[in-house]
């Protein structure tokens, strides 16, 4: 049967050549075997106008496409120095084209790193952008409000947590994108044949074939390139402008929020833990100027959490074993909103418009239907009591909203709708909260069920456990479906929700690794180096999900709802709770109207009054308020036409007509490079380091959390305790006593990448490197134990201590004895007399060191060696083992049942 596949871009790196009537972008391949270009018109002042010759390209072809374009645009023929052609800038990516009340602008990646590994599809942040003038200064008309225009798009750190792959949808889920690989082949067999400009396009190496000449048939593969999911699309907008112009491969689209990934070792099997938030572009912003809902469902601080596991000793997806999971948080979907005029830290929640039908969270839930399915569970976490109402407010909106809806569904797909104070129970002390959120998470995860690719897995039959049964989704031939999705609020959804989030991804991670084989029960325990190195993606996840709503990092952590927390946690708490008051007051409004410029949600143009005089940007983000609705929704059939149907698997993944629009199928040659991931994975055509590799990098939980005495459980299953870390520091210090942190391999920051050298922006500081280095730095403290008067010891000394501990486990405290020391220099000695072959005088081996034999060898050297006799019971015992192999076991003792005893007693009891 064909396979499927997913069609790899073709521009990877491009150049920026410059002339003064044009811009020449180059595209090329990562291989540089294929090459694009792109000419941008600089002699118009206020239009865009690219061409796109829809050629391929060799690499000779460029060149003396560049050469000849440089010979023709010098000023005078045959004249050194005055280059016609000259190359402004190499990126890897084009983020879109932006205008404001001049001409247009292009966004280019100049500098990216590797976060992740997907099945072989690499994910990349974007580490620095350029931002170039394309109209010439001849031409240039200029306005006095441009370059106040350019400093607020550029407010927008392009350089913090924006992500984009050249192979792999981050716009969708693991789940969707794998089950449009495992389509049938009958719904890709009808795919229309390439036209004559795309087999043009697609060039004579791609079709090449060695086999074609011998008459074998040669193997298709079907390319599916789908249209990613817009509303987590940030450059969206910036790219419409050139979507129906240029070829897909020059299309990049990029998402923001947060992308981590972990290696945990299970004696020695790699298993990758990945964490992607998908934060939403729609309705997006700041913590108190983007409260609730719009007019058309959005929400805001809308992000799909999804954590996938996978072998990562087999890449393809094909072979290899993927599951994922995936939650989702926002704010309350309402007409709400609060007035932070009155400069107080918690302003009062007011309800801007009545909704007795509740249409908006009709829109909003129709939403989550269509790509999530069914059932639909919401976790309220806002409190329920309170001396004056605050939150209150909130929870007496939704769950009548939530009533209502739930009478026009039918009973088996209806919203479930748990609320719960998290605050309430946190400050009693006779509850446990993360106990009750495990019972919640338990109860969520068998509802909706997990995503896993492979349905050969027996582990349920191996090892049964009586949860397996009760574990919801949608089973099928390929595997198990999740169907439904948990949406967590509270009010900010920062701090509250993270922690029910980390409980809910932590037991979802205990069923995934129990399908995979991992583990023989669906459970994990926290102090465990598992957990532990989740409990760190998490947070990093919540820190850097909270600075960007939130303005500041997260208060409450997984350890202070565990109440272990260390007493300096409080006093960073309320330094957390500062800086949010402080960016909630005076930054937020330039944040917010960054956002707003660079998704095009503001449009600048001439006689329309400027970003900074709108008193406010509701009537930006509700277009209802600026014009009637032509088609009102049904208040009794509130979901979209066909939702229902397919009802509990998602709409968005059912290979229905509506969805298949949205895919594009091309038959290619199983070598064709646009689909072979071998190659954009491992690269064979370049020369690489072993240790540069993004693999030696990332978080590993042998080296950065399993203890590193001798003698411990290597399993990152077993609880530990908070001393036997290789991340904790031994908390007792004395004068005797200090720490010495050393740094793991991970620890140096990486080497200067290719992109890094290639970037040709000198903006960041060394402490901004350093930083964005330091994202898999870890330290492991060693003990060294020394007496007050050795404090004058040698730095080599110390350094030998340390090396000695790795091989052997231990550290010496004090320096061998002179005897210990004087054997060795004997022995040291006789080495080398005897590895002396021509030996000019006579040795008197009495003068060196009294030998005594300590061998069974009778004769034992470098030169000869005399076997030793083996005994009786030494030879039967072996006599046995062989037997045994062949299949004759010899009838067991009663020493040998007591040994067995013995050992089934100390392993397993």
């Amino acid at each position: 049967m064909p396979q499927t596949a997913a069609v790899i871009s073709g521009i990877q790196r491009m150049v920026l050549y410059e002339t003064r009537a044009r811009y020449f972008l180059v595209g090329s391949n990562h291989a540089q075997t294929k090459h694009r270009v792109l000419k941008i018109d600089r002699t118009e002042p206020k239009d865009l106008v690219i061409i796109d010759d829809k050629h391929v390209y060799s690499q000779q072809e460029v060149r003396e496409l560049l050469s000849r374009l440089d010979l023709g645009n010098r000023t005078k023929m045959g004249q050194k120095g005055s280059s016609g052609l000259s190359r402004a800038v190499s990126a890897f990516g084009i983020v879109g084209f932006v205008r404001f009340l001049e001409g247009y602008y292009i966004v280019l990646i100049t500098k990216r790193r590797k976060m992740a590994d997907i099945g072989g599809h690499s994910i990349y942040k974007i580490e620095d952008t350029t931002m170039i003038y394309i109209p010439n200064d001849s031409v240039r008309v200029s306005h006095p409000d441009e370059a106040r225009y350019v400093r607020i798009f550029q407010n927008v750190d392009l350089s913090s947590n924006f992500y984009f792959s050249y192979s792999y949808d981050l716009s969708h889920s693991l789940q969707y994108n794998l089950t449009l690989l495992q389509r049938p082949y009958e719904l890709w067999s009808a795919a229309p044949p390439l036209t004559k400009e795309e087999e043009h396009t697609q060039g004579k190496q791609d079709s090449f074939d060695i086999f074609e000449d011998e008459g074998l048939p040669t193997q298709v593969v079907y390319g599916l390139q789908n249209e990613p999911y817009y509303k987590y699309v940030w450059n969206g907008k910036l790219l419409e402008r050139i979507k129906d112009i240029v070829h897909p491969d020059w299309l990049m689209y990029i998402i923001h929020g947060f992308c981590g990934q972990s290696k945990l070792l299970i004696y020695g099997r790699p298993v990758h833990i990945t964490l992607i938030a998908r934060r939403s572009s729609k309705f997006a912003g700041t913590r108190f100027l983007k409260r609730g809902a719009n007019c058309e469902g959005d929400v805001a601080n809308e992000v799909e959490t999804e954590q996938i596991v996978h072998d990562a000793s087999v890449m393809s997806f094909t072979a290899g074993s993927y599951s994922s999971y995936v939650q989702v948080r926002g704010s309350v979907p309402l007409y709400w909103s609060q007035d932070i005029s009155t400069m107080m830290p918690k302003p009062p929640i007011r309800l801007d418009q009545a909704d007795p039908y509740a249409n908006i969270a009709a829109l909003h839930f129709d939403q989550m239907l269509q790509r999530f399915g069914s059932p639909i569970i919401i976790l309220n976490l806002v409190k329920k009591r309170e001396k004056r109402k605050h939150e209150k407010i909130l929870s007496e909106e939704l769950y009548p909203a939530v009533i209502n809806l739930n009478q026009f569904l039918p009973p088996d797909h209806r919203i479930d709708y748990i609320a719960w104070d998290m605050a309430r129970y946190t400050k009693s002390k006779l509850c446990n909260v993360l106990d009750r959120l495990s019972m919640i998470a338990e109860n969520v995860v068998k509802r909706t069920g997990f995503f896993i690719n492979r349905s050969d897995f027996y582990c349920h039959t191996l090892r049964p456990d009586d949860r397996w049964r009760d574990v919801g989704g949608s089973v099928a031939s390929t595997g198990r479906l999740q169907t439904g999705v948990l949406r967590t609020n509270c009010v900010d959804c920062l701090d509250r929700t993270n922690t029910a989030q980390f409980m809910v991804g932590k037991c979802a991670l205990a069923y995934q690794l129990y399908a995979l084989g991992m583990i023989d029960k669906p459970k994990l325990q926290f102090d465990t180096d598992c957990v532990r190195l989740f409990e760190e993606l998490y947070e990093d996840h919540g820190d850097t999900l909270s600075l960007q709503y939130g303005g500041s990092q997260l208060v409450h952590r997984v350890k202070t709802y565990r109440k272990i927390a260390p007493w300096t946690q409080h006093s960073k708490d309320i330094m957390q709770t500062l800086s949010r008051y402080y960016s909630n007051a005076f930054s937020d409004a330039d944040r917010q109207d960054a956002i707003n410029l660079f998704l095009q949600v503001y449009q600048p143009s001439e006689g329309k009054a400027h970003l900074w005089e709108l008193p406010t940007d509701f009537y930006l983000h509700q277009r209802s308020t600026m014009a009637l609705q032509p088609n009102r929704h049904s208040y009794t059939f509130w979901w979209s036409e066909g939702v229902l149907s397919y009802l509990p698997v998602p709409y968005d993944e059912v290979a229905c007509e509506n969805t298949m629009k949205t895919i594009k199928v091309r038959r290619m040659n199983q070598f064709d490079e646009s689909v072979d991931i071998y190659t954009e994975f491992f690269k064979p055509y370049e020369l690489t380091s072993f240790d540069d590799t993004f693999c030696i990098a990332m978080t590993n939980s042998a080296r950065e959390f399993m203890p590193k005495s001798v003698g411990v459980d290597p399993s990152p299953f077993t609880v530990r305790k908070p001393e036997e870390t290789g991340k904790s520091v031994l908390g007792k210090s004395s004068k005797e006593e200090t720490i010495l942190q050393r740094k793991t391999a991970a620890s140096a920051p990486p080497p200067p990448s290719e992109e890094a050298m290639s970037s040709t922006s000198e903006d960041d500081s060394e402490e901004d490197r350093d930083d964005e280095g330091s994202v898999s730095q870890r330290s492991t403290p060693i003990k060294l134990l020394t007496e007050s008067g050795e404090s004058g010891r040698t730095q080599e000394e110390v350094q030998l201590q340390q090396a000695m501990k790795e091989p052997y486990g231990r550290i010496l405290a004090e320096c061998p004895a002179e005897e210990d020391l004087l054997i060795y220099e004997r022995f040291a000695h006789l080495g080398e007399n005897q590895h002396t072959v021509e030996k000019t005088e006579r040795i008197n081996l009495a003068n060196i060191i009294c030998l005594e034999p300590v061998s069974h060898f009778k004769d034992d050297s470098i030169y000869v060696v005399s076997l030793p006799q083996v005994d009786r019971g030494s030879h039967e015992m072996f006599v046995s083992h062989v037997m045994t192999g062949h299949g004759q076991v010899r009838a067991l003792c009663r020493e040998d049942m007591l040994m067995y005893r013995e050992y089934v007693k100390n392993r397993y009891m």
